[in-house]
């Protein structure tokens, strides 16, 4: 932090009483206020950088656990695959007579007698979300996926998982109800008739395997839309530590030339170190509107 500055007495009375003199007493306070400001602008982009950090940690630690749900899902997929595979090589089964499903609604009878799930439908993402995904699951250098991360507000974005979020529970409320006649029967079918409990373990693993699938998709969308959050956050962070770095830069530049404005008037040299004062100053103010605007 740049220190106050005051023109001492015995220097004031060697300015003139005229506009220039005015103007080379204020220039060393003049340039300790810009290097006030910058060095505030520094120490708000370091503060941003360090906040778009922990929040691309929170995020990323919020995508794992989406990528382990997905993971979770798939293999339980798997191994209703396998057992249907078991199953049929080790017994005969037939297609599920839905009129052994008494009393269940017509979803549960879809889906264990005919396979048939409740509708999926996956998000609608905005063109630009979707071009980021395309270039992150095509692993893209780095440079083109910040472009295209660049183009996309971090509104849309939550907009993105929002929509990413809501697909995946609309399913999972859609097959509760089958879920529950699924163990309702497995439970009251077991006593019964064998070849019809074979029956209708088959069309349950098979429904089952399906659901896992769909729900590991749904999963993954979401967890992609978090990957896209975790670097745009990244890509964030890093701007903000560039624009810190730069302010500071510009701060040094401020404060040399309230330095070099001040010994101007003590070696009572003022043309020339005035002039060198005024130019580090107004690169110091040029240099820092740049960054602001640009980088």
């Amino acid at each position: 932090m740049a220190a106050k500055i005051q023109v001492p007495d015995e220097l004031k009375q060697d300015l003139p009483p005229s506009r220039w003199g005015k103007t080379l007493a204020a220039t060393p306070i003049v340039m300790t206020v810009i290097a006030t400001m910058l060095a505030g602008l520094a120490s708000s982009e370091m503060t941003k950088a360090q906040y778009d950090r922990s929040l691309a940690a929170q995020l990323q630690s919020k995508a794992g656990d989406q990528w382990s749900y997905y993971q979770a899902k798939k293999l339980r997929s798997a191994v209703a695959h396998n057992s249907l595979d078991l199953l049929a090589a080790t017994a005969e089964t037939a297609p599920l007579d839905p009129a052994v499903l008494t009393g269940a609604d017509a979803a549960t009878v879809a889906a264990l007698a005919k396979n048939e799930l409740p509708a999926a439908t996956p998000a609608t993402f905005d063109a630009a979300v979707n071009g980021a995904l395309e270039a992150v699951e095509g692993s893209r250098p780095e440079p083109q996926i910040t472009a295209a991360l660049a183009q996309i507000k971090p509104a849309t974005l939550a907009s993105a998982l929002s929509a990413a979020q809501a697909a995946a529970l609309a399913f999972d409320s859609a097959t509760k109800s089958i879920n529950k006649a699924s163990d309702k029967f497995d439970e009251a079918l077991l006593p019964g008739d064998k070849q019809v409990f074979r029956n209708f373990s088959a069309g349950r693993l098979r429904y089952t395997a399906a659901r896992y699938e769909t729900e590991a998709r749904l999963n993954q969308a979401v967890a992609n839309v978090y990957e896209l959050q975790v670097r745009q956050n990244n890509y964030t962070a890093e701007r903000h530590h560039r624009r810190s770095g730069n302010f500071f830069y510009g701060m040094l530049v401020a404060q040399m030339a309230v330095i070099v404005s001040t010994f101007s008037m003590a070696a009572r040299k003022k043309s020339f170190l005035w002039s060198i004062a005024a130019a580090a100053g107004a690169a110091a103010v040029s240099f820092s509107l740049y960054v602001y605007l640009y980088v």
